[in-house]
């Protein structure tokens, strides 16, 4: 039984999913979206927000956190200096899944993971608490 073990297996053993998982992500920061199955894009979403998290911090530590994971100098240059500054005020949610039809070898559900890029708006907590006191 698999309790309390998080995470998709996706076929494959521990060495290879994590490469698989690493290779994919240092591929979505080149590119900003990739296509891939449903069930390897949702696990690819955790690794994703991650990186741009350690982006978001910028110092040091973070960028040599985000090198274990990419393996890639020019990558995580890109990640650091022009992906996650345009996070900064978001404070998650960064990717979304789009379905698309099933492939058609073997019919397995498809998606397109990308970057959202429409801009966030914060909530001002202290209009909201006068709005529901006033009504």
């Amino acid at each position: 039984m698999r309790h309390n073990k998080s995470g998709r297996r996706l076929g494959r053993k521990p060495d290879h999913r994590q490469h698989m998982m690493r290779n994919m992500v240092t591929s979505f920061f080149e590119n900003e979206r990739i296509t891939t199955t449903v069930t390897r894009a949702k696990e690819l979403r955790k690794l994703v927000d991650k990186m741009i998290t350690l982006g978001k911090r910028g110092d040091l530590h973070a960028r040599r956190q985000a090198l274990q994971v990419l393996r890639d100098q020019q990558v995580v240059t890109k990640l650091f200096e022009m992906i996650a500054p345009r996070y900064s005020e978001r404070p998650g949610g960064f990717t979304r899944i789009i379905k698309l039809e099933n492939r058609q070898g073997d019919n397995a559900p498809m998606a397109i993971i990308e970057l959202v890029e429409e801009g966030f708006v914060p909530e001002n907590k202290e209009e909201s608490v006068v709005e529901t006191s006033e009504a």
